[in-house]
């Protein structure tokens, strides 16, 4: 099979018979083996409805339907699970992402040797305000922090090799870190390709001014894993054992102050350098023991899934 479309979505049944017929004109004009997953992150209109009477009449298309709102990040991770293509691409439900860009995104990928390819909405329609201006202060400190050199890591529109999507798992709220996610497993062929924007045709956005906030402590979630993620000792350890020398130094001159310089002085107990010691300790010891902690979790990890499948269709085994 050459592709696998992979589109969450929430509460957006007004987009999805344009949406799906719009994307099988482009696949079918390109001669294209493909498949449609729905992913139906917990709508509350009739999203569903429409998908099990897109999935009824036709084969290609496919749909998981989640037991509540568990986010796009699960949503995306259950429809990497059951991609089937060679290529896979993931897209917006809301029709903001263009399905013609798929033909150029799926050569990047075959030709060109990319292994991920990300949209950049260079021209966006959205407010400039609540979206543009933070978004560009997102996207400056995303590249900054992980050295993926990326304009859009927020564009929904993305292609990818088969095995990288296979190998990355995408948690909590990193969907908007994929490309952050792939370089840390070894996947350096990263490129991007300027993609068309359109505006909102139906219903209102999901996403506020909060979803920003969220990635910036998510970049700072991804920074930390990306370089401690499989040794958390390396930095847990090594802040450790500085506190523990700054108290060992301290303890070591109230000693020999109170032995040898000032016999008859204040007890040592009086002396602000006496607590300054028994803190840099304590510190020290909880610091070692968070990254015993941190190795032995990471040693006892087993993959779980972290979202609930209420049903399915065309789904198979």
């Amino acid at each position: 099979m050459n592709l696998s479309i992979v589109i969450p979505l929430l509460n957006e049944e007004e987009s999805l018979n344009e949406l799906y017929h719009w994307i099988a004109e482009v696949m079918q004009s390109n001669g294209f083996l493909y498949e449609i997953l729905f992913i139906d992150d917990g709508s509350t209109d009739d999203s569903w409805k429409v998908i099990e009477k897109l999935a009824n009449e036709h084969r290609e298309v496919r749909g998981i339907r989640f037991l509540k709102n568990f986010g796009k990040s699960q949503a995306l991770h259950a429809g990497f699970a059951i991609a089937e293509g060679d290529v896979v691409i993931t897209m917006d439900a809301d029709l903001q992402d263009n399905p013609e860009e798929i033909p150029e995104l799926y050569e990047m990928i075959t030709k060109e040797g990319y292994q991920l390819v990300s949209g950049w909405k260079k021209k966006r329609y959205d407010s400039v305000v609540t979206k543009n201006l933070p978004s560009k202060l997102f996207n400056f400190a995303a590249r900054k922090t992980s050295g993926v050199k990326l304009h859009d890591f927020n564009c929904g529109l993305k292609a990818y090799r088969s095995d990288v999507i296979k190998t990355i798992e995408v948690t909590g709220e990193m969907h908007r870190y994929i490309p952050v996610l792939a370089k840390n497993a070894g996947f350096n062929k990263i490129g991007e390709k300027v993609v068309k924007h359109q505006k909102r045709k139906y219903g209102t956005t999901k996403f506020g001014m909060e979803r920003f906030i969220r990635g910036f402590l998510d970049l700072i979630t991804i920074s930390f894993l990306s370089r401690f993620g499989k040794r958390p000792m390396h930095l847990f350890g090594a802040w450790g054992a500085i506190m523990l020398f700054i108290g060992f130094c301290f303890a070591a001159y109230l000693g020999i102050d109170k032995l040898f310089i000032h016999t008859t002085g204040r007890l040592i107990t009086e002396r602000p350098e006496f607590y300054l010691a028994l803190t840099a300790m304590i510190l020290g010891t909880q610091l070692f023991l968070a990254g015993f902690l941190g190795e032995l979790i990471l040693r006892s990890k087993k993959g779980a899934r972290n979202y609930i499948i209420k049903e399915d269709v065309n789904i198979t085994d």
